[in-house]
This record gives structure tokens, C-alpha cells and sequence, in this order.
């Protein structure tokens, strides 16, 4: 009977340590030979896997976006810290499919931007476009996710449980990539959660219900003006 391959072999403990080592040297030359011995050869399976996978090869150009793609993780490898709790082939793997996600997002506005300039400019004579109002929607949503973020890192100082801490890194890192999710059903939320953490559905709801309390009440204070 023959071997049952083994998951991302291509993204050993080897590569989750090169990567380790990448963020804790400032020195140039270590991290050019970790790169290319280790690194570089690791993102390249991992973005080609990726794609194949997720079907982004329907993308146009889908060849030089991958080539993109594999040197924007070049410039990102300091933002990984490995303290936070997730493992470097989750986290670089959920940040690349939202890399593509947004590549594909974009893609479909740029083909329903064929409005007629006929029609805009009709809609300017006839007084159709409140930009006052669209402003003010626009700062009140700007600022209630700049307090929101704050009283995030804010739970920095309690005493959370290792597993709860994880789920809060996790929730960062996805609404630091907010613009480039498409997909906002609870099931994929979960899956997103899952390779970060590492920690199981049971866990991560339990958790999440604690993070739910602390959002219920910041909503409250928000809703009532107290913030």
C-alpha cells in the first residue's frame, strides 16, 4: 500500500523555523540566504498551490499576478510575529488567498465601470448625488471602526486565556484585511479563524462568545454616545 503524502510538505517545521529566524536577525545577509534557501521556495509552492486550488487561474494575467503576489510576501515577512500565536504557513496562506480575493473583487468592478458619462452627468443636472451626505456617512463609519480597532488592542491589558488571545489576534488580522475578503458568511469567518489559531470549532466559538460580550457593550456605549 502506498504512502499517504503528507499535507504541505512543501511548508515544513524547516520553513516555519527559517521564517522565525528571518524576523528575529536584522542582518542582511542571513535573511538573503534563508530567503533563498528556504523561504522563497516555500511561498512559491505554497501561492501556485493557492491559486490551483481556489481557481484563481480565471484571473487574466493570472502568471504575473502570481509573480506579484510572491514578491508582496517578500515585503511583509517583518509584520509576522511569531509570539501572536499562529502558525507562518496559516498566516502567510490566509493572507495570500485574501491577496487574490481582492485581485478577483477588482477584476469584476473594473468590468461593471462601463457607465455612460451621459448618464452620470445626468444625474449631476438633476441634483441626484448628495456628496454632503455620503461625507458624513462616510467619517461616521471611519470613526466608529478607528474606536472599534482601539478597544480591541485595548483587551491587550486583561488577562486573557491563551486560546482567547489567539481568537483576538486572529479577528485583528482579519480586519486589517477587510477590503480584501470577499466572502462574509459565518462558515468561511470560521475556516479564516481556524488556520490562524490552530484551535478547533468548539474553541473558537467559545471564545468568540467572549469576544461577542465585549463588542455588545462597546456597540452599547457607542450607540448611546458614551464614546
Amino acid at each position: 500500500m502506498a504512502a499517504r503524502r503528507k499535507k504541505n510538505n512543501y511548508f515544513t517545521k524547516v520553513h516555519e523555523n527559517a521564517i522565525v529566524d528571518y524576523t528575529l536577525t536584522e542582518d542582511n545577509k542571513i535573511r538573503t540566504e534563508l530567503y533563498i534557501q528556504w523561504i522563497g521556495p516555500a511561498f512559491d509552492e505554497m501561492v501556485d498551490k493557492i491559486v490551483y486550488t481556489y481557481k484563481f487561474t480565471t484571473l487574466p494575467n493570472i502568471d504575473s499576478l502570481k509573480d506579484e503576489c510572491k514578491i508582496w510576501l517578500t515585503t511583509i515577512l517583518d509584520k509576522y510575529n511569531p509570539n501572536k500565536g499562529s502558525k507562518a504557513f496559516s498566516y502567510f496562506s490566509v493572507i495570500t488567498k485574501n491577496w487574490f480575493i481582492h485581485k478577483v473583487k477588482k477584476h469584476s468592478k473594473d468590468l461593471k465601470k462601463e457607465v455612460r458619462w451621459d448618464d452620470v452627468s445626468g444625474e449631476l443636472e438633476q441634483g441626484q448625488l448628495s456628496v454632503e451626505h455620503g461625507y458624513i456617512t462616510f467619517r461616521e463609519d471611519k470613526e466608529f471602526w478607528i474606536h472599534l480597532w482601539g478597544e480591541i488592542n485595548s483587551w491587550e491589558a486583561l488577562k486573557l486565556k491563551d486560546n482567547e488571545k489567539k481568537v483576538v489576534e486572529a479577528i485583528k488580522v482579519l480586519l486589517d484585511s477587510i477590503d480584501d475578503i470577499e466572502i462574509f458568511n459565518k462558515k468561511a469567518i470560521y475556516l479564516y479563524i481556524r488556520e490562524l489559531t490552530g484551535l478547533n470549532t468548539k474553541q473558537i466559538v467559545n471564545n468568540l462568545n467572549k469576544v461577542r460580550k465585549r463588542y455588545r457593550e462597546f456597540k452599547r456605549n457607542w450607540d448611546e454616545g458614551k464614546i
